[in-house]
């Protein structure tokens, strides 16, 4: 029997939403919206592929979790500077207030939805992997988790912490060393603060299947505790 691809988002229980938002001259957003009564929320950048990743949390028998996706430019040069706060921090700050700001308030008066930091992560792959810790660390109070696959090294480790870090889940693959050093390093300091981290190493390139395979062990650890 030939497998379903998570591409074909017809066979699936849950349901898509994707909606056009004036930030940056017409940025979209796609949103999964679960069958069951929504429990917790992932908020995730390069949202045109990650939405869709819905269909594994259904394959996984998780039925209450919607995933925001925030679509990523296609200019890798761009996507990297919304991303890594290093490199244009006034383009950083601009996508920072839109992703965390605007895109949960639509989502609060959309879905009626207002979960709390607890129920909440924030989730990105590679370049939105240091996204997805950047976000973290300076909204800890909006981000409970922070679910981080292969992250690039723009963003690394500040020298002095905040006070107040959420968890986070770290995962890279065997056949990718500058994205494991990258992973490697953030787990030791965040272990250093006393954060609750987890740190898989998976076999598999950038990229891999282990992304996806990971993806709904992510939602498992921070919701289903």
């Amino acid at each position: 029997m030939k497998k379903q691809s998570i591409d074909n988002i017809n066979t699936i229980q849950g349901e898509f939403i994707t909606e056009s938002f004036e930030y940056d001259g017409g940025r979209m957003i796609t949103v999964y919206v679960p069958p069951e009564v929504i429990t917790g929320i992932v908020f995730a950048g390069d949202g045109q592929r990650i939405a869709k990743w819905g269909a594994l949390l259904e394959k996984a028998n998780i039925l209450s979790t919607m995933i925001v996706g925030v679509h990523g430019l296609s200019d890798e040069t761009l996507r990297l500077h919304e991303y890594s706060p290093g490199f244009d921090p006034i383009r950083f700050a601009a996508h920072e207030k839109f992703f965390v700001e605007d895109v949960r308030q639509w989502i609060e008066a959309r879905f009626g939805l207002a979960l709390p930091g607890e129920r909440t992560a924030v989730f990105g792959v590679s370049a939105g992997g240091e996204l997805a810790l950047a976000l973290g660390m300076r909204n800890p109070d909006v981000y409970g988790a922070v679910f981080c696959a292969s992250p690039g090294g723009g963003y690394r480790p500040p020298e002095i912490m905040p006070n107040h870090l959420p968890r986070i889940y770290l995962v890279a693959g065997t056949e990718e060393p500058f994205f494991l050093e990258n992973a490697r390093r953030w787990a030791d300091a965040l272990k250093n603060e006393d954060v609750e981290v987890i740190m898989k190493e998976r076999n598999g390139a950038h990229g891999g299947a282990f992304w996806k395979e990971e993806f709904p062990l992510m939602v498992k650890w921070a919701f289903e505790r």
